[in-house]
């Protein structure tokens, strides 16, 4: 099965239309990175305790340009996994993942609940994570109607640090007997380890942006090459 993908992306402050043109079709990918790096670096705000803010694109206010531009390269990635249905987790997560899911067919969307609420039915899979912003634990929660054994998932999220919140969303599909066909990251933390971690398991990990470094002293931010 190959991917429906939209025919232009905004990258750089140039629309490419790059379904008609095949040298930004086979670079797709660093052109978006590219674009996602500068963002960072421009407007990324470095905090202490290995906090990296990025609210004024990716988890506050969302530029949906370049959340359809992440989709379109995850699309591409992933063209032939087969999969059909992306799972997420509240609230940053669901944004992209959405956004993303036309270029996967307008495939479902599943996001995990953090907490249990009357709109849930009591036949769940649930899971518990330690979130690295929060510094706490808390369930993840998604009903048994929306994941089965007959599906191939791409979980999606705006960040990977230590993976805690990822490894809940693993442990849901195996509950469920889904495979977990893919991830797909915005931003990686590189130097915390959890993607490195995935992907010594075995997970076809795709991170757009992985950091390498970073350092609040002077706002400086490298990344992996």
């Amino acid at each position: 099965m190959r991917y429906a993908i939209s025919s232009s992306v905004k990258a750089g402050g140039k629309l490419y239309r790059y379904r008609f043109t095949r040298k930004i079709r086979r670079n797709l990918k660093g052109i978006i990175v590219q674009e996602l790096e500068e963002r960072i670096q421009k407007e990324g705000i470095v905090k202490p305790g290995n906090v990296l803010k990025v609210d004024a694109f990716l988890n506050h206010q969302c530029d949906c340009a370049l959340f359809d531009a992440m989709g379109a390269a995850w699309a591409q990635h992933f063209q032939n996994t087969q999969i059909n249905k992306i799972l997420t987790i509240e609230s940053s997560g669901i944004g992209i993942a959405c956004v993303a899911a036309r270029h996967f067919g307008n495939i479902p969307v599943v996001f995990a609940k953090k907490a249990q609420s009357i709109n849930l039915d009591g036949d769940q899979y649930v899971s518990t994570v330690f979130s690295f912003t929060k510094q706490r634990e808390f369930p993840v929660i998604v009903s048994r109607k929306y994941l089965s054994a007959d599906d191939r998932v791409l979980i999606l999220d705006d960040f990977l640090a230590n993976g805690k919140a990822l490894q809940g969303l693993i442990d849901i599909c195996n509950h469920a007997g889904a495979t977990v066909a893919g991830i797909g990251i915005a931003i990686e933390k590189g130097f915390q380890g959890g993607g490195d971690a995935l992907r010594e398991a075995g997970y076809d990990l795709d991170s757009l942006a992985i950091v390498e470094s970073m350092d609040p002293s002077d706002g400086s931010i490298t990344f992996r090459k």
